[in-house]
Protein backbone atom coordinates (compact mmCIF):
# COMPACT_ATOMS: atom_id res chain seq x y z
CA UNK A 1 0.00 0.00 0.00
CA UNK A 2 1.53 3.48 -0.92
CA UNK A 3 1.30 6.38 2.21
CA UNK A 4 0.07 9.19 0.71
CA UNK A 5 -1.37 11.04 3.28
CA UNK A 6 0.06 11.52 6.72
CA UNK A 7 -1.63 12.41 10.21
CA UNK A 8 1.05 13.59 12.73
CA UNK A 9 -0.75 14.36 15.89
CA UNK A 10 1.45 17.48 16.77
CA UNK A 11 1.33 20.78 16.59
CA UNK A 12 2.84 22.57 12.83
CA UNK A 13 6.32 23.30 13.42
CA UNK A 14 7.27 26.76 13.56
CA UNK A 15 9.87 26.48 10.81
CA UNK A 16 10.67 25.15 7.28
CA UNK A 17 13.63 23.22 8.30
CA UNK A 18 11.35 20.87 9.77
CA UNK A 19 12.57 17.64 8.64
CA UNK A 20 8.96 16.94 7.94
CA UNK A 21 8.84 19.10 4.94
CA UNK A 22 11.90 17.76 3.66
CA UNK A 23 10.20 14.13 3.70
CA UNK A 24 7.18 15.71 2.37
CA UNK A 25 8.59 17.06 -0.80
CA UNK A 26 10.83 13.61 -1.12
CA UNK A 27 8.25 11.12 -0.91
CA UNK A 28 5.27 13.10 -2.42
CA UNK A 29 3.34 12.79 0.66
CA UNK A 30 0.87 15.17 2.46
CA UNK A 31 1.49 15.47 5.62
CA UNK A 32 -0.64 17.61 8.24
CA UNK A 33 -0.50 18.27 11.39
CA UNK A 34 -3.30 18.32 13.87
CA UNK A 35 -2.78 17.58 17.59
CA UNK A 36 -5.45 15.22 19.55
CA UNK A 37 -4.80 16.73 22.45
CA UNK A 38 -4.76 19.98 23.78
CA UNK A 39 -4.07 21.77 26.79
CA UNK A 40 -6.26 23.72 29.55
CA UNK A 41 -5.31 25.87 32.77
CA UNK A 42 -5.81 24.80 36.39
CA UNK A 43 -6.49 28.28 37.89
CA UNK A 44 -5.77 28.95 41.58
CA UNK A 45 -8.44 27.95 43.47
CA UNK A 46 -7.93 23.87 42.13
CA UNK A 47 -4.03 24.70 42.00
CA UNK A 48 -4.47 25.27 46.06
CA UNK A 49 -5.84 22.11 46.68
CA UNK A 50 -2.69 20.30 45.97
CA UNK A 51 -0.98 22.39 48.82
CA UNK A 52 1.98 23.33 47.43
CA UNK A 53 4.18 26.15 48.16
CA UNK A 54 6.11 27.35 45.32
CA UNK A 55 8.16 29.25 47.20
CA UNK A 56 9.29 26.69 49.28
CA UNK A 57 11.40 25.32 46.36
CA UNK A 58 14.61 27.04 45.04
CA UNK A 59 14.59 25.49 41.62
CA UNK A 60 11.71 25.00 38.72
CA UNK A 61 11.86 22.00 36.18
CA UNK A 62 10.68 22.48 32.73
CA UNK A 63 9.73 19.98 30.09
CA UNK A 64 7.61 21.90 27.86
CA UNK A 65 7.37 25.45 26.87
CA UNK A 66 3.48 25.40 27.75
CA UNK A 67 4.45 24.25 31.34
CA UNK A 68 6.39 28.03 31.60
CA UNK A 69 3.35 29.97 30.54
CA UNK A 70 0.81 28.33 33.35
CA UNK A 71 3.45 28.33 35.84
CA UNK A 72 3.66 32.21 35.64
CA UNK A 73 0.34 32.54 34.66
CA UNK A 74 -0.38 30.71 38.16
CA UNK A 75 2.27 32.67 39.48
CA UNK A 76 0.53 36.29 38.82
CA UNK A 77 -2.86 34.76 39.90
CA UNK A 78 -1.83 34.20 43.09
CA UNK A 79 0.36 37.25 43.46
CA UNK A 80 3.36 35.31 44.18
CA UNK A 81 6.90 37.20 43.53
CA UNK A 82 9.47 34.61 42.20
CA UNK A 83 12.56 35.41 43.64
CA UNK A 84 15.75 36.16 41.44
CA UNK A 85 17.42 33.97 43.11
CA UNK A 86 15.00 31.20 41.73
CA UNK A 87 16.48 28.10 39.20
CA UNK A 88 15.50 27.06 35.81
CA UNK A 89 16.31 23.38 34.60
CA UNK A 90 14.83 23.26 31.32
CA UNK A 91 14.78 19.44 29.22
CA UNK A 92 15.58 21.13 25.86
CA UNK A 93 17.74 24.73 24.89
CA UNK A 94 14.20 25.89 23.40
CA UNK A 95 12.38 25.29 26.17
CA UNK A 96 15.02 26.95 28.18
CA UNK A 97 15.12 30.03 25.49
CA UNK A 98 11.22 30.51 26.08
CA UNK A 99 11.77 31.35 29.67
CA UNK A 100 12.82 34.44 27.89
CA UNK A 101 9.44 36.00 27.85
CA UNK A 102 9.16 35.94 31.44
CA UNK A 103 12.60 36.41 33.59
CA UNK A 104 16.36 37.75 32.33
CA UNK A 105 17.97 35.11 31.12
CA UNK A 106 21.30 33.96 32.99
CA UNK A 107 23.15 30.96 32.55
CA UNK A 108 24.11 31.18 35.98
CA UNK A 109 20.69 30.44 37.40
CA UNK A 110 19.23 28.48 33.72
CA UNK A 111 20.46 25.04 33.08
CA UNK A 112 19.30 23.01 29.78
CA UNK A 113 21.15 19.64 28.61
CA UNK A 114 23.29 19.83 24.96
CA UNK A 115 21.47 16.96 23.24
CA UNK A 116 17.60 17.79 24.57
CA UNK A 117 18.07 13.95 26.75
CA UNK A 118 16.60 14.28 29.87
CA UNK A 119 19.23 11.77 30.66
CA UNK A 120 21.52 14.97 30.43
CA UNK A 121 19.74 17.14 32.77
CA UNK A 122 19.08 14.75 35.15
CA UNK A 123 22.98 14.55 35.22
CA UNK A 124 23.41 18.68 35.52
CA UNK A 125 20.90 18.46 38.38
CA UNK A 126 22.95 15.65 40.36
CA UNK A 127 25.31 18.60 40.34
CA UNK A 128 23.21 20.65 42.23
CA UNK A 129 21.53 18.35 45.41
CA UNK A 130 21.45 21.38 47.37
CA UNK A 131 18.37 22.78 45.48
CA UNK A 132 14.73 21.81 45.94
CA UNK A 133 12.99 21.22 43.07
CA UNK A 134 9.57 21.27 41.37
CA UNK A 135 8.16 19.53 38.36
CA UNK A 136 5.96 21.65 36.83
CA UNK A 137 3.22 18.97 35.07
CA UNK A 138 0.24 18.39 33.47
CA UNK A 139 -2.68 16.10 35.17
CA UNK A 140 -1.38 13.47 32.78
CA UNK A 141 2.02 12.72 33.73
CA UNK A 142 4.59 10.64 32.00
CA UNK A 143 5.17 7.66 33.95
CA UNK A 144 8.72 7.45 32.10
CA UNK A 145 9.92 10.50 32.88
CA UNK A 146 9.41 10.07 36.56
CA UNK A 147 10.82 7.09 36.71
CA UNK A 148 14.24 8.75 35.25
CA UNK A 149 14.20 11.19 37.93
CA UNK A 150 12.97 8.54 41.02
CA UNK A 151 16.35 5.94 39.41
CA UNK A 152 18.50 9.05 39.80
CA UNK A 153 17.54 9.51 43.36
CA UNK A 154 16.22 13.12 42.85
CA UNK A 155 13.69 14.10 45.58
CA UNK A 156 11.39 16.92 43.95
CA UNK A 157 7.52 17.33 44.22
CA UNK A 158 5.00 17.93 41.56
CA UNK A 159 3.21 20.50 40.64
CA UNK A 160 -0.25 20.21 38.33
CA UNK A 161 -0.94 23.18 36.28
CA UNK A 162 -2.46 22.42 33.83
CA UNK A 163 -4.98 20.04 31.98
CA UNK A 164 -4.23 17.60 29.05
CA UNK A 165 -7.45 16.65 27.33
CA UNK A 166 -8.83 15.39 24.01
CA UNK A 167 -9.44 17.53 21.53
CA UNK A 168 -12.06 16.28 19.38
CA UNK A 169 -12.24 16.15 15.95
CA UNK A 170 -15.62 18.34 14.05
CA UNK A 171 -18.45 16.30 12.42
CA UNK A 172 -17.05 17.97 9.29
CA UNK A 173 -13.54 17.13 9.87
CA UNK A 174 -11.84 15.07 7.36
CA UNK A 175 -10.09 12.26 8.68
CA UNK A 176 -9.01 10.01 5.35
CA UNK A 177 -5.43 9.21 6.53
CA UNK A 178 -2.93 6.37 5.33
CA UNK A 179 -0.80 6.58 8.66
CA UNK A 180 -0.69 8.15 11.83
CA UNK A 181 1.82 8.89 14.22
CA UNK A 182 1.54 9.83 17.86
CA UNK A 183 3.70 10.96 20.83
CA UNK A 184 1.39 10.41 24.19
CA UNK A 185 -0.76 7.40 25.49
CA UNK A 186 -3.37 9.86 25.76
CA UNK A 187 -3.00 10.83 22.02
CA UNK A 188 -4.27 6.57 21.73
CA UNK A 189 -7.12 7.71 24.28
CA UNK A 190 -8.33 10.78 22.27
CA UNK A 191 -8.59 8.59 18.52
CA UNK A 192 -10.35 6.17 20.35
CA UNK A 193 -13.02 8.61 21.98
CA UNK A 194 -13.38 10.44 18.44
CA UNK A 195 -13.93 7.54 16.84
CA UNK A 196 -15.48 4.56 18.83
CA UNK A 197 -15.78 2.57 16.46
CA UNK A 198 -12.41 2.99 14.66
CA UNK A 199 -11.08 0.39 12.98
CA UNK A 200 -7.27 0.26 11.88
CA UNK A 201 -7.49 -2.19 8.50
CA UNK A 202 -4.12 -0.63 6.22
CA UNK A 203 -3.85 2.74 8.45
CA UNK A 204 -0.37 2.66 9.35
CA UNK A 205 0.21 3.52 13.07
CA UNK A 206 3.20 4.89 14.60
CA UNK A 207 4.33 5.90 17.89
CA UNK A 208 6.88 7.32 20.05
CA UNK A 209 7.79 6.28 23.60
CA UNK A 210 7.31 2.70 25.09
CA UNK A 211 4.34 3.98 27.05
CA UNK A 212 2.47 5.18 23.56
CA UNK A 213 2.82 1.88 22.13
CA UNK A 214 1.85 0.47 25.21
CA UNK A 215 -1.15 1.84 24.83
CA UNK A 216 -1.95 1.20 21.51
CA UNK A 217 -1.33 -2.45 21.77
CA UNK A 218 -3.87 -1.97 25.01
CA UNK A 219 -6.31 -0.61 22.83
CA UNK A 220 -6.10 -3.82 20.19
CA UNK A 221 -4.06 -2.08 17.44
CA UNK A 222 -1.66 -2.92 15.36
CA UNK A 223 1.85 -1.17 15.91
CA UNK A 224 4.20 -0.43 12.65
CA UNK A 225 6.64 2.33 13.17
CA UNK A 226 8.26 1.93 17.06
CA UNK A 227 10.43 4.84 18.26
CA UNK A 228 12.87 5.10 19.67
CA UNK A 229 15.22 2.31 18.62
CA UNK A 230 18.50 1.58 18.33
CA UNK A 231 19.75 3.77 15.59
CA UNK A 232 16.37 5.78 15.10
CA UNK A 233 16.07 8.14 17.71
CA UNK A 234 13.48 10.29 16.28
CA UNK A 235 10.09 10.00 14.51
CA UNK A 236 11.25 11.69 11.39
CA UNK A 237 14.22 9.10 11.03
CA UNK A 238 11.79 6.31 11.51
CA UNK A 239 9.14 7.94 9.29
CA UNK A 240 11.65 8.41 6.24
CA UNK A 241 12.81 4.82 6.63
CA UNK A 242 9.72 3.79 6.31
CA UNK A 243 8.93 5.23 3.32
CA UNK A 244 11.99 4.20 1.52
CA UNK A 245 11.24 0.81 1.89
CA UNK A 246 7.62 0.46 1.15
CA UNK A 247 8.59 2.68 -1.71
CA UNK A 248 10.59 -0.35 -2.66
CA UNK A 249 8.34 -2.73 -2.27
CA UNK A 250 5.97 -0.88 -4.26
CA UNK A 251 8.36 -0.72 -7.38
CA UNK A 252 9.22 -4.72 -7.20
Amino acid sequence: MKIKKILVSQPQPTTEKSPYFDISEKYNVKIDFRQFIKVEPIFAKEFRTQRISILDHTAIIFNARHGIDHFFRLCEEMRITIPETMKYFCVTESVAVYLQRYIHFRKRKVFYGATGKLAELITIMNKHTEEKYLLITSDVQNEETLALFENAKIELNKAVMYKTVSNDFRPDEAFDYDMLLFFSPIGIASLLKNFPNFVQGDIQIGCFGATTAQALRDAGLRLDIEVPLLGVPSMTMALENYLKESNKKIRK
